[in-house]
């Protein structure tokens, strides 16, 4: 998770905490949204993961309001305080170190069977 933790914060100009709470909200939103197996393997290769993802699914009834989907992770991602072009970074970022972890064939599929995601590959 450090590895990953260091990666978002040079490449999208965020700081460590933003950047950890980014994968957890990123990660939980592909578990709920993207092919299971596809992205539980992703998962398991991010040590501290689990963790990320529980962190960033108790912020509480907020999230809730919000409902699901990508727009909801991009409200939440805004919440602190990332942009359009964090986001963007983020994401392409996030995706690299997916294929670097699972392979490109298995992030690709992620990307394509996690509605609205492909916009960010």
């Amino acid at each position: 998770m450090d590895e990953l933790i260091g990666r978002l914060a040079f490449k999208a100009g965020i700081d460590s905490a933003v950047a950890e709470k980014t994968i957890g909200i990123v990660l939980g939103f592909l578990r709920n949204e993207g092919p299971s197996d596809k992205v539980q393997a992703l998962i398991d290769q991010i040590p501290g993961a689990e963790a990320a993802i529980a962190a960033s699914s108790s912020s509480g009834g907020l999230s809730r309001l919000m409902g699901g989907g990508l727009m909801a992770v991009g409200t939440r991602l805004m919440a602190l305080g990332l942009g359009m072009n964090e986001i963007q970074n983020v994401a392409r970022e996030l995706f690299r170190f997916g294929r670097d972890k699972i392979g490109a064939d298995q992030m690709g599929e992620i990307i394509k069977g996690t509605p609205g995601l492909s916009q960010f590959a």
